[in-house]
């Protein structure tokens, strides 16, 4: 999934590479630490700055001790010279794989955050270019009152609005280190080798762990990105809807050359919109897994460890993808006013039922006996296929109480969506 989907940065990100220069960027950070608290002779820190990690080696020496972090202390190790002694001086394998997990959720927090941006900027934008369009809204799949394309956009944008404040919330969650040793005591490393440290690495420490990072830091990111990923799929499904032949008020970007089927060259279909959906699901399924590594044997176990090199790389890289691939998707989207106007007429003024029902009530008829005037005419002309407004005309006990050019001024479109401009100034659209 990762080599598929990645983008360069958030491939870098997740990374061995990445990984293990943060490794050893908080080992050099504790060793600093220790210096300045008088542990280690400071004219020893230029040489243990110099310290590298060999991956051709680690590979070879991680084949006898099966332990990765052991291998990795051995290659730094043969970098350095009897100074040595002082890397990982206190610390248990956690300290410093937990804490280079969360410098990596940080970075790719920051992709994620540009591209949640990026996805609501083309959003608004295009809610404010389609603001006075008019559509049919629909609930059930069936069509209700008339709404605006703008609209339907503009309630996108405002759920990204959100999902960029729970991002920005599970940061900073996420941003924390823990140098706390063994069984989180510090019994072999004191607390302010933690905080220097921490200080260092721009992480805030945890206020207590046990000999790891507690799990549900990071579930909350998992199931932030699993959310927004909900959202991706709840938008590219409405295209889906909107793109079937029977609609087609919408179509995906189509280049010169592009095929949508092997077998029928008619085809044009909204394939990228579908992987979305997929790819959300994958998303979905990575949080229920983050949620169940909450719950480890006492003070810790390593049944979250095999998953986690899946779980947070994975959902970071199919995040950042779709991410972008929507953004993709709607500054190249197709979208046909004039099929809008037509399905909008597709009922012969049937939307207008609840308009007449209304004035027929300040008429000063009971609700029940409006309601039956106006619902037996809307079903003789869902049956007979004709117009709604023509029936209601020939229906006396209607015309007693509303004259015809009484109820023809009730047929206007833009009735409905005289507060466009009202809503999209709230959401902070426009002006």
């Amino acid at each position: 999934m990762i080599e598929r989907y990645s983008r360069p940065a958030m491939k870098k990100v997740w990374s061995d590479e990445n990984k293990f220069n943060k490794w050893l960027q908080i080992e050099i950070a504790v060793c600093e630490a220790w210096a300045e608290l008088g542990a280690i002779p400071k004219e020893e820190l230029p040489k243990l700055r110099r310290a590298r990690f060999d991956q051709t080696r680690f590979d070879e020496i991680l084949k006898v001790t099966h332990h990765d972090v052991t291998a990795f202390l051995n290659t730094v190790a043969e970098s350095l010279g009897e100074e040595s002694r002082f890397i990982h001086l206190g610390l248990t394998s956690s300290d410093i794989m937990d804490t280079a997990i969360s410098l990596q959720m940080l970075e790719a927090a920051d992709i994620l955050g540009q591209d949640v941006s990026e996805v609501t900027s083309v959003l608004r934008k295009k809610a404010v270019e389609y603001k006075h369009t008019i559509m049919i809204g629909r609930t059930h799949g069936v069509h209700a009152e008339p709404t605006t394309f703008g609209l339907k956009l503009a309630l996108w944008a405002e759920e990204m609005r959100r999902n960029a404040h729970r991002l920005a919330e599970a940061t900073k969650v996420i941003g924390v280190g823990k140098i706390s040793g063994a069984v989180g005591t510090y019994a072999t490393v004191q607390p302010e080798v933690e905080e220097i440290a921490c200080a260092k690495l721009g992480l805030t420490p945890a206020p207590i762990s046990s000999q790891i990072l507690q799990r549900d830091r990071h579930a909350q990111f998992v199931t932030t990105m699993a959310i927004i990923a909900g959202s991706l799929e709840k938008f590219a499904t409405e295209i889906r809807a909107l793109q079937r032949t029977e609609i087609l008020e919408l179509e995906e970007p189509f280049e010169s050359g592009q095929t949508g089927s092997s077998a029928m060259p008619h085809k044009r279909n909204p394939e990228l919109s579908e992987r979305i959906c997929g790819l959300a699901r994958l998303l979905r399924g990575h949080a229920l897994t983050s949620m169940e590594n909450m719950a480890l044997w006492h003070e810790r176990d390593i049944s979250h460890s095999s998953n986690e090199r899946i779980i947070l790389p994975d959902s970071c890289v199919v995040l950042d993808y779709i991410l972008n691939l929507f953004a993709s998707i709607m500054k190249g989207l197709l979208v046909y006013p004039q099929r809008m106007e037509e399905n909008l007429k597709l009922t012969r003024g049937l939307i207008f039922s609840q308009r007449v029902l209304l004035t027929l009530i300040d008429k000063g008829l009971s609700r029940q006996q409006a309601y039956e005037m106006v619902q037996r005419n809307a079903m003789r002309a869902w049956k007979e296929r004709v117009d709604f407004q023509l029936l209601l005309q020939a229906d006396a006990e209607v015309t007693r109480h509303l004259p015809t050019a009484e109820l023809e001024q009730l047929f206007d479109y833009q009735y409905y969506v005289r507060h466009v401009d009202r809503v999209l100034q709230y959401l902070r659209m426009e002006g």
